[in-house]
């Protein structure tokens, strides 16, 4: 499994509203200046997470984005299969995916399985609320 920039970018865009946007709109040329992303390729990203219900959106003065439901709502799993489709780490997992016609006789198949549920379980289990926890802390 490989995350793309378009996943990582989603989950950085997501802490960053965490971080600095307690109930308020953040432009999002604060957000791209912040993370160093370019805004042009922020507005996909943001446009995909507003679609799905994940961000709210004001245009305007005073508007940009914010999260619709607190940081322990969202899961690192959840924001990485919207932004990269599947995490999984065969296509013969993907879901909506046709069945595979070696899937009964596949010696492999046990082994994919198990590492798609050990990525899905860790990735669900950690929430945006865990990730600014864990940058807070004293190293």
């Amino acid at each position: 499994m490989l995350v793309s920039t378009r996943g990582r970018y989603a989950l950085r865009v997501m802490i960053d509203l965490a971080q600095h946007s307690p109930g308020g709109y953040i432009p999002l040329r604060d957000i791209a200046a912040r993370q160093g992303i370019s805004e042009k390729y922020l507005e996909s990203i943001v446009k995909l997470l507003a679609q799905n219900g994940d961000l709210h959106g004001l245009r305007g003065k005073g508007g940009g984005y914010r999260l619709t439901r607190s940081p322990q709502e969202y899961t690192v799993g959840h924001i990485l299969r919207l932004a990269e489709g599947s995490l999984a780490p065969v296509s013969c997992l993907e879901v909506g995916s046709l069945p595979c016609p070696r899937s009964g006789q596949c010696p492999t198949l046990p082994v994919w399985q198990r590492l798609n549920n050990l990525v899905a379980e860790y990735l669900d289990g950690v929430t945006l609320a865990d990730l600014l926890q864990e940058e807070e802390a004293p190293s």
